[in-house]
């Protein structure tokens, strides 16, 4: 019986193994190529505010979420996102081709989320950030990129990211 459950655990070990170098790999080939001047980007929220991405990740990490209304596995990601910022983690969202101000502020207050959004509705921002998939999450600690994954990420994922990015 010890030699079974012995042998379930190696296997157990060697698929989740397989599965961080898989994702890690893909996260490798698809994460963007941002620009020297990433963090230097003039942004505004639909509020109107200033975005400075250096203030605001001088003191803590901060998680810039580029996502669309469209997207489907956005729909997994964001809630956990909204839920980040709910607590009190410092993030912004760059929705991505996903309508007018209005439109998107819609979205935004019909499904509950309140988190300083930037609209990138012509996609510029996301061309000139080499951004090709959606969710992307960028970490950003003292205006130096410190990771960048793609697609689905769990709540804990973000977190931790946003707690090794300070280490």
């Amino acid at each position: 019986m010890a030699s079974k459950f012995a042998r379930l655990v190696r296997e157990l070990a060697l698929w989740l193994s397989i599965g961080v170098a898989v994702s890690l790999a893909v996260d490798y080939f698809r994460q963007p190529a941002l620009p020297q001047n990433f963090a230097s980007s003039t942004l505004q929220t639909l509020d109107g505010q200033p975005v400075d991405l250096v203030a605001m990740s001088a003191e803590r990490p901060l998680l810039v979420y580029v996502w669309a209304t469209w997207c489907g596995v956005c729909r997994y990601t964001t809630p956990s996102v909204a839920a980040l910022a709910a607590e009190g983690d410092n993030m912004l969202s760059v929705a991505l081709r996903s309508g007018d101000n209005a439109t998107l502020e819609k979205w935004l207050a019909k499904k509950k989320m309140a988190l300083p959004t930037v609209n990138d509705a012509s996609g510029a921002l996301a061309r000139r950030w080499d951004v090709q998939v959606t969710p992307t999450l960028v970490v950003l600690y003292h205006g130096e990129v410190k990771s960048i994954t793609t697609g689905w990420t769990s709540r804990w994922g973000m977190r931790l990211r946003l707690w090794l990015a300070s280490r």
